[in-house]
């Protein structure tokens, strides 16, 4: 079984409804998620990056009464939280490209960053960066060592892939270093 980076996002636009069909609901990741949101004011602007089809993540987060956008690549993930998440900003874009134009208090990239080419992770990460408001918070999965890995949805090979805990960790401690 083999993928390539370029193409998860088809992978995505064809499986979006098994994907969301087979994609726990039981919420595994609260308490990350309560970590990331514990001292937020009440109506700040959260970011989802790679949002799916907004369940169970992005409707927790709306349901917390946070501000709500998720940033997905494929649009019929897209519409499925929009069915979903109706109150929440639906945004379709490419996270290696982004520039929503605004800062958030928190961003969340839960299964979604290692989508990227190793090669696209730094520079991915300023951009990431760039929306997070001062002295806020990230949370985001990645891979336990660097490397390419497979994986399937909807029965589709899709690419993973990961920097080291510690490269990925000197990119976020000094960001604009080389």
């Amino acid at each position: 079984m083999t993928a390539t980076p370029e193409a998860v996002r088809g992978v995505y636009v064809r499986q979006a409804a098994q994907w969301d069909a087979e994609r726990r609901k039981t919420l595994i990741e609260l308490g990350w998620l309560k970590r990331l949101t514990v001292g937020l004011d009440a109506g700040a602007a959260v970011l989802d990056l790679g949002c799916g089809s907004g369940r169970p993540i992005g409707a927790w987060l709306d349901a917390q009464g946070f501000a709500l956008t998720g940033v997905d690549f494929a649009g019929p993930m897209l519409d499925l939280a929009r069915a979903a998440v109706p109150g929440a900003r639906w945004v379709e874009g490419d996270m290696r490209v982004l520039d929503l134009g605004e800062p958030f208090a928190a961003i969340v990239a839960w299964d979604s960053f290692f989508h990227l080419k190793r090669e696209d992770q730094g520079p991915c990460l300023l951009r990431i960066l760039a929306h997070l408001a001062q002295g806020r918070r990230l949370l985001m999965t990645t891979g336990p060592r660097d490397g390419d890995v497979m994986g399937k949805v909807g029965g589709e090979a899709v690419y993973h892939a990961s920097l080291a805990p510690r490269a990925l960790r000197l990119k976020l401690e000094s960001p604009n270093a080389a």
